[in-house]
């Protein structure tokens, strides 16, 4: 049990809003309509680890916002050997976006979990999220009020894993960092990027993946019982 703690701080897509289901409930609305000789799961299998491995690169500074939605999205019909056109990629991505929070299902034990800190502690959010889809999740989902603050990398002007987020939160809480804890999905932005800041961190290791044993670390949201 960690008993210096104040302020707790989530990562939101892969840790409280379940993003992969999402993402393909919005991509089967898509295809039905327009696509219906691809299937939504098959492309999500592909669609799943392309998009982490850019939004990596996007994190780091290394594409673009605009490259980003359309790179997963290339990339992803690129792997099932299915030809599209750019304007096609270019209006799925727009559809993409605006169907993505009609669905927001919760990793299972996320409104537990929030009822039971929110009496113990402030909770805010750090997400790398683009701030107006982000803040239609939090809302759609039911969970603003659960959030003392909500600090999106286009309000801080950098991203996880950069000190510089982790900072402006823990200042907008009116927080200090001895005082505060990181729980997120990402070892690199959320946990390395947390400690690194000068912040405890948590690892939600949903998928079990190995991860050092230094690292606190569960795999189910309701395990966070007991640090906090």
């Amino acid at each position: 049990m960690t008993t210096n703690i104040t302020d707790v701080f989530f990562d939101l897509d892969h840790t409280l809003w379940d993003f992969d289901r999402n993402s393909e409930l919005a991509f089967h609305r898509i295809f039905k309509s327009r696509f219906p000789e691809i299937d939504s799961r098959d492309f999500a299998e592909k669609y799943i680890p392309i998009n982490q491995a850019c939004w990596k690169l996007y994190q780091n500074d290394a594409i673009t916002h605009l490259e980003l939605r359309y790179n997963r999205l290339k990339y992803s019909f690129d792997a099932l050997d299915v030809a599209i056109s750019d304007e096609d990629i270019h209006q799925i991505a727009n559809d993409y976006i605006e169907f993505l929070t009609d669905n927001n299902h919760l990793f299972d034990g996320a409104i537990e979990v929030l009822e039971y800190l929110k009496p113990k502690y402030k909770l805010h959010i750090i997400t790398n999220g683009f701030a107006h889809v982000q803040d239609k999740k939090i809302n759609n989902a039911a969970l603003s009020g659960y959030f003392n603050t909500i600090t999106n990398s286009d309000l801080a002007g950098v991203k996880k894993p950069n000190s510089g987020i982790f900072d402006y939160a823990i200042n907008w809480a009116q927080a200090s960092k001895e005082n505060c804890i990181m729980i997120g999905d990402c070892l690199d932005a959320d946990v390395n990027g947390a400690l690194n800041a000068g912040l405890d961190a948590i690892f939600f290791n949903d998928k079990k993946i190995k991860a050092p044993e230094s690292i606190k670390q569960i795999n189910h949201l309701l395990e966070l019982k007991k640090y906090l």
